[in-house]
């Protein structure tokens, strides 16, 4: 349980979802966490329930201001930064591309890629002098393949994957390691609100995701958060450049496309409760 004792970490997103999943196997191995999300009232109450060596503040990740907060509260409050988890997004634009909404298509970009450049600006501007740390970014299954997400999200997801391999070629120099992971179907209430329309209908979604699932079984937040555990620790010392799939082998047996029929729209990330 002392996989990242006297680390420091900022997990954007953390919340709910992947996000606080992250935020707290990491502070249950024994990091230092900031979070950092939009949603006041989640993100402090789970500050409040690690107790001891959890922070939360305030983060839109669309703000170049608000990341480089996050990042320097890490300093700050617990003495510096060692992981960096961009992690915070949304679906996005959903429809026919030949209907996206401009205003949609860049609030999109601006959440899922936009975000994550600005928390490695961010985190490599702390960690350049310290010649060392792990920045860590959510990628999607999206990301790898066409025709498993919106086409919005598609494109910010494999620009994720394209700005860890560019990122980490240059920062390796600096002791600093770039990965992302990418999940495939994931038991969250983003995740809940696409499949069913209700963000706290976790049952069925787990249920149809199963059915779904090359193995079988549905993954929960866990999943992707014990991948990024094991980047972010000392063990993937010689891995960089690298983006993980978590995602029960979707992408090696095909994928239906669910988001290019129906209206066009903006797709946020639901509140549950």
């Amino acid at each position: 349980m002392d996989r990242l004792k006297g680390k420091v970490a900022v997990v954007t997103g953390a919340a709910s979802g992947i996000g606080a999943g992250t935020a707290r196997l990491f502070h249950a191995e024994g990091a230092c966490v900031v979070l950092a999300d939009m949603q006041e009232g989640p993100g402090a109450a789970l500050a409040r329930a690690l107790g001891a060596r959890a922070h939360f503040i305030r983060v839109d990740v669309t703000s170049e201001a608000d990341v480089s907060a996050a990042v320097d509260a890490a300093v700050s409050v617990f003495g510096g930064l060692d992981i960096m988890v961009n992690n915070a997004g949304i679906v996005g634009a959903v429809g026919s591309i030949a209907e996206t909404p401009l205003e949609d298509w860049n609030r999109t970009i601006a959440v899922l890629l936009t975000g994550v450049f600005l928390g490695i600006k961010h985190a490599s501007r702390v960690m350049i002098p310290r010649k060392r740390g792990s920045i860590l970014s959510v990628a999607s299954t999206a990301g790898v393949m066409g025709g498993l997400g919106p086409h919005a999200y598609t494109a910010a997801k494999h620009g994720v994957v394209g700005l860890t391999k560019s990122a980490a070629s240059e920062l390796a120099p600096h002791g600093i390691r770039v990965n992302a992971v990418a999940p495939g179907n994931t038991v969250t209430a983003m995740t809940a609100f696409v499949i069913t329309g209700d963000g706290a209908d976790q049952e069925t979604t787990r249920r149809r995701i199963a059915e779904g699932a090359p193995l079988g079984i549905a993954g929960g937040p866990e999943d992707p958060a014990y991948a990024m555990l094991y980047l972010a620790s000392d063990e993937a010392r010689y891995v960089t450049g690298h983006t993980l799939l978590v995602d029960s082998g979707q992408t090696v047996s095909g994928g239906i496309p669910t988001f290019h029929n129906g209206p066009s729209g903006l797709i946020g990330a639901p509140k549950v409760g």
